[in-house]
């Protein structure tokens, strides 16, 4: 029968919605909060990331205190709190990426303009909101970014850019902590242009994105990138109208508990108002929501950014457009893959510091290393400190609750 598939829309105006139940079987969907502009205005392209405290941390491309764009934070009950407004300038504009989050809890992520040469900024934000800047795009390495980065075991972080590069069409880059920037990848027409959704790195290696155009018809393509830059297309979409795959995905991907890789398409979809997708690693793709499902596309429309699946085991996003508002939305959408536990970081030696995210993880009895037992403490119903114990191997992190026994959705890297 295929998965089971629940969707709602969260609404953000102060007061929440009610949930609203679509007439098919498999989906339901909950709008959490439409934005008004003084707490942030059209999140684009950048998924939500669950940070260390179990909240949602997102960016908004315009509004807040100035007119530059915000850095929020949302709970899973929809409590939406500012972080950062953007004030322009060197510091950055306009922020459409998401977030990645270290084990330290620091955010990185990038501006659309801004910098020294007003073509965007690698940057990082602390949870309380204090924003260094990293590096400025000057063109030739890139221009606009519009993705979030993915930050690797090694501390190197990922990322594309939406224009800029050899032939202007975006490009893929890695960045180090030493402030290294190295151009990976500069597209052009035929394998796809404007990459502006970012890339994931998948279990089996290799790092997985989206471009918003271009390929054999012109709809965009998903692709993947070996970190020494040799590309492989995917999917090619279609160009619309009359796309039932959905056309012109602005967002990245992410990889889910199942091993499958879920995004969004701009457009296109039985409403061409967008939808949500599922591709295998060998490009297989199926469709498993249309927007604008409900009456004055309350469920939103024309979503641009991709989705975070949370430790509850449902994905989250947000749309461009439509809501009570017609501002956007934040949406969840329920695959019933069940809850996990995630580790930061992935990866450690013996003794390393690791902090474990969940939910309902007060009362934990055991948490073992591939079967080797742990040390550990509750912080909260969230959050697990532990250590890498003697012995331990790579493979997975098992976590024992009271409610039940929760793995890690990655393998834990035993360095």
């Amino acid at each position: 029968m295929g998965k089971q598939k629940l969707w709602k829309t969260l609404c953000f105006t102060g007061v929440f919605c009610a949930v609203a139940t679509i007439g098919l079987p498999a989906n339901t969907f909950t709008s959490l909060v439409s934005f008004n502009g003084i707490d942030g205005t059209e999140p684009f392209y950048g998924p939500l990331v669950q940070g260390l405290n179990g909240d949602l941390y997102g960016t908004t491309s315009y509004g807040g205190t100035s007119v530059f764009g915000t850095v929020f934070k949302i709970s899973p009950a929809g409590d939406l709190t500012s972080v950062h407004s953007f004030d322009g300038g060197a510091s950055g504009a306009y922020p459409q990426g998401g977030l990645v989050q270290t084990n330290n809890g620091v955010f990185y992520g990038t501006t659309e303009q801004g910098g020294t040469s007003s073509f965007g900024t690698i940057f990082k934000i602390t949870p309380a909101g204090t924003v260094t800047t990293l590096h400025s795009f000057d063109g030739t390495d890139g221009a606009y970014p519009r993705t979030g980065l993915v930050y690797t075991a090694t501390g190197t972080l990922y990322g594309t850019t939406g224009f800029g590069g050899t032939n202007n069409d975006g490009t893929v880059f890695s960045f180090t902590k030493a402030g290294m920037l190295t151009t990976l990848h500069s597209f052009v027409a035929s394998d796809g242009t404007h990459p502006y959704g970012g890339l994931v790195k998948g279990t089996h290696g290799g790092f997985y994105g989206a471009t918003a155009d271009g390929g054999t018809n012109n709809g965009g393509t998903v692709f993947k990138i070996t970190p020494a830059g040799k590309l492989t297309t995917l999917h090619n979409f279609c160009s619309q109208p009359g796309c039932s795959d959905g056309a012109n995905p602005y967002g990245g991907l992410i990889q889910g508990t199942d091993g499958n890789f879920y995004g969004t398409t701009s457009g296109g979809g039985i409403n061409s108002a967008g939808t949500i997708f599922e591709i295998t690693g060998g490009g297989t793709l199926s469709t498993l929501y249309s927007f604008c499902s409900q009456s004055d596309c309350a469920d939103g429309e024309n979503p641009l950014a991709g989705l975070v699946q949370a430790t509850n085991g449902k994905f989250y996003g947000t749309s461009n457009l439509g809501g009570t508002s017609g501002k956007g939305t934040v949406f969840s959408l329920n695959l019933r893959l069940g809850p996990f536990v995630e580790t930061l970081p992935s990866s450690a030696p013996v003794g390393g510091e690791v902090k474990i995210l969940g939910n309902r993880l007060t009362g934990t009895t055991s948490v073992t290393f591939n079967g080797t037992p742990a040390s550990f403490t509750v912080i909260r119903g969230t959050e697990i400190m532990t250590a890498v114990p003697s012995g331990a191997t790579t493979g997975t992190v098992t976590v024992t609750t009271p409610s039940g026994t929760l793995t890690s959705n990655v393998s834990f890297v035993v360095n």
